[in-house]
């Protein structure tokens, strides 16, 4: 954790309780499938190696990592658990993937035969081997896969899955639908061509936490969820899924707080911040708060009508966001002072502001709402 940050008032709780009650929750839905938890991106910029032991204590049977340093970095913590790579590594990442013993996945005929140069003369080293259903990022081609399975088999590497993605599982419209079945047709069908190639207890996959929701054909043997256990659904729509199942809702995991540091009473008229976007409309406190856009809080929060929380009370920005400081306009409220607590994600009083709030404002996602959190802004794990 760098040291920067820890000596302002600004930070970020990690609410261990919120996380372990999703993944009980997202556990009792999918059963009999089992969860993977996605800790990629440093946990969704909840703190990876902070998550990882709640996640697994919570019910989740693995975790998987897009980058081998991701895995690496949970084994040096201590994490024993299977840990999947997402991601086919690169040729020259794969004796430090096998060392710190990550479950890896095979992606093309070239990585099959990477692989199998690397893993001579090793101990066992588990696959997976993703199939390409119409993601077309990464992925073997379903008319290769027998192949594939071929060369893995002839360098005695030991296949544990098989697995897909699926893209558009949030869409809620009738074409995404038929996409996404068409999907699962397709990895039943290659699946079911080389069935005698694959091991018995080999797991089968392909729900990520929309496809866990809205298709429950999709969860298989394992669901792999990111989102959710975070706290968040891809679409509002499938909160009625936990409805029907009696399960409730799921609890955002991840604050965002600071303190005011300053404050100016401004007439009516004055345009606060770089550029002088926005006058204000009458005499105003406007309160200075120490995070920006160097946090992972972007200038682009103006225009989208963001807000932030202080003393119970949702309040627009006053100007620009800059990299370190945004200012808030807090109207004649005269009580608002330095060292007041600023929500600028998570709860306060009534309100609450969310990582979809932030998404809306921005025209982006809560993926990457999460994900863009800096590592500046310190993770502090409350429970």
């Amino acid at each position: 954790m760098p040291v920067e940050g820890w000596r302002r008032p600004a930070w970020a709780e990690v609410d261990l309780d919120a996380l372990a009650h999703n993944v009980a929750l997202l556990c009792r839905v999918v059963a009999p499938a089992s969860l993977c938890a996605v800790v990629k991106a440093d946990g969704y910029g909840h703190g990876a190696t902070s998550v990882a032991r709640t996640l697994l204590e919570a019910g989740a049977s693995s975790l998987g990592v897009a980058l081998v340093d991701e895995g690496i970095e949970l084994r040096d913590d201590g994490i024993e658990s299977e840990i999947l790579l997402l991601a086919e590594a690169p040729e020259t990442s794969l004796r430090d993937a096998i060392d710190a013993r990550l479950t890896l996945t095979v992606g093309s005929l070239r990585g099959a035969r990477e692989l199998a140069r690397a893993a001579e003369h090793l101990p066992t080293v588990p696959v997976h081997v993703k199939v390409d259903t119409g993601m077309h990022r990464q992925g073997v081609s379903p008319g290769d896969l027998a192949a594939v399975l071929g060369l893995l088999a002839a360098a005695r590497l030991d296949l544990g899955g098989v697995w897909t993605h699926l893209p558009v599982a949030d869409g809620a419209d009738a074409t995404s639908d038929a996409f996404t079945r068409g999907q699962l047709d397709t990895f039943r069908d290659a699946v079911g061509a080389v069935s005698d190639a694959i091991p018995h207890g080999a797991v089968l996959h392909a729900a990520n936490t929309a496809g866990a929701l809205w298709f429950p054909e999709a969860r298989l043997d394992l669901v792999r969820v990111g989102l959710g256990v975070y706290g968040y659904l891809p679409h509002p729509g499938m909160q009625s899924v936990l409805d029907d199942a009696g399960e409730g809702a799921l609890r955002p995991v991840m604050s965002v707080k600071a303190r005011v540091s300053a404050i100016r009473d401004l007439p009516a008229g004055a345009r606060p911040s770089y550029g002088r976007r926005r006058e204000l409309g009458r005499p105003s406190r406007v309160a200075t708060v120490p995070v920006g856009y160097a946090d992972g809080y972007p200038r682009a929060m103006l225009d989208g009508g963001a807000q932030v929380l202080i003393r119970g009370a949702r309040r627009p920005l006053a100007g620009v966001v800059t990299m370190d400081q945004l200012l808030v306009d807090c109207g004649d409220d005269t009580d608002v002072d330095v060292g007041d607590e600023v929500v600028l994600l998570g709860a306060q009083g009534a309100e609450r502001i969310s990582a979809d709030d932030w998404a809306t404002a921005l025209g982006t996602i809560s993926w990457e709402v999460l994900c863009g959190i800096k590592q500046r802004i310190p993770k502090l794990v409350v429970t």
